[in-house]
């Protein structure tokens, strides 16, 4: 019985994917939601732009991509410009079970674990609703959630996925967008400072509990010329650089405004945000950092991991090691919210 349940689930994803790929190009937009809470299917994106790939199902029923095994149904769709894409289509807690090992580690204690479980779940199924005009709902990457099929599932966070099942978190009766990061090192970030999101829950708070992490301080040399290309390539002209500077730094002590002079006088103003994309998010890991000339080296002392907003995955370690649950660690790093179920939200 459930297997031929999951099947049909799967098929009707499989049609929803072609479906929304042709009322995409053809400029309307299409949802893809289940018919109740337990139903719902998330569509990852696995590969883009691929030339070829090829997919094999093995007796074990999962999918096999390129020595990776998947649950659920994988498909491979061919785009208008020739190349592939590859979208996992499976069940939510399914997809949250290869997601968490790669967001935390599995040997955390299970209150944060259940603690991360349930801020996935929620920013997955704010993802599906926004992806309305999409051919599918999330990446497999840092720019949503990572996600690592089959071969990611360990026996703990399944676990956390188990004892959270259908619950998420509301403010003001309603998903929204519970983002999260690893290190914060001291206070949270306004996610309006980032994008366009005003949310009390997200705006910020203090916290005193991720000073355990490996990502709380870093430091990275530079050679100026590094920083030169990188304005040179997002359409910034700019001689030879003589100084960069934090111009104003903002509530949670991450830089605003950067100023870069080059030795003509010239001087181009930056979001911290820019500076670090500019750069890489893993060379520049945090905006929350000092800085300094040396010759032809520019040295960035940070702290963090992350863009700072929302949960503090370091920070909800440190408070499951003190005791607390998964409900205060949720309630100290989104405050105003609280945890309900799927089946009471309206996707």
């Amino acid at each position: 019985m459930f297997e031929t349940k999951a099947s049909d689930k799967m098929k009707k994803a499989s049609f929803l994917i072609v479906t929304a790929l042709f009322l995409f190009a053809a400029g309307h937009t299409v949802g893809v939601f289940a018919d109740n809470a337990a139903d719902i299917v998330v569509r990852v994106l696995i590969m883009d732009d691929k030339d070829s790939v090829t997919t094999k199902k093995g007796r074990d029923g999962n999918t096999y991509l390129n020595g990776r095994r998947f649950r659920g149904k994988v498909d491979v769709v061919k785009k208008n410009n020739g190349k592939v894409m590859v979208i996992n289509s499976l069940g939510l807690d399914e997809y949250l079970y290869g997601v968490l090992y790669h967001e935390v580690s599995h040997r955390w204690p299970m209150e944060a674990l259940k603690a991360q479980a349930i801020a996935a779940r929620t920013f997955a199924l704010y993802q599906i609703r926004q992806s309305r005009s999409q051919p599918y709902d999330l990446r497999n990457d840092i720019y949503s959630q990572v996600y690592g099929g089959r071969e990611s599932e360990k026996w703990a966070t399944t676990i956390a996925v188990n004892r959270t099942k259908g619950q998420v978190l509301t403010y003001k009766g309603d998903i929204f967008p519970a983002y999260y990061h690893a290190t914060c090192a001291g206070h949270t970030e306004d996610a309006s400072n980032l994008w366009n999101v005003d949310l009390a829950p997200l705006k910020g708070v203090e916290c005193n509990f991720c000073s355990e992490s490996p990502h709380y301080r870093w430091t990275k040399n530079m050679p100026l010329s590094t920083l030169e290309d990188a304005l040179d390539k997002n359409g910034y002209k700019i001689g030879n650089i003589s100084s960069v500077a934090v111009l104003t730094k903002n509530r949670s002590g991450r830089a605003d405004k950067i100023e870069i002079k080059d030795d003509t006088g010239r001087s181009v103003i930056l979001t911290g945000k820019d500076f670090r994309q500019f750069l890489g998010p893993n060379d520049i890991r945090s905006t929350k950092f000092n800085m300094v000339v040396r010759g032809p080296v520019l040295t960035i002392d940070g702290v963090g991991w992350g863009h700072g907003v929302g949960m503090c995955q370091w920070g909800a370690y440190g408070m499951s090691r003190t005791g607390m649950k998964a409900d205060e660690i949720l309630e100290h790093y989104y405050p105003g919210t609280e945890i309900s179920t799927i089946d009471k939200i309206k996707l």
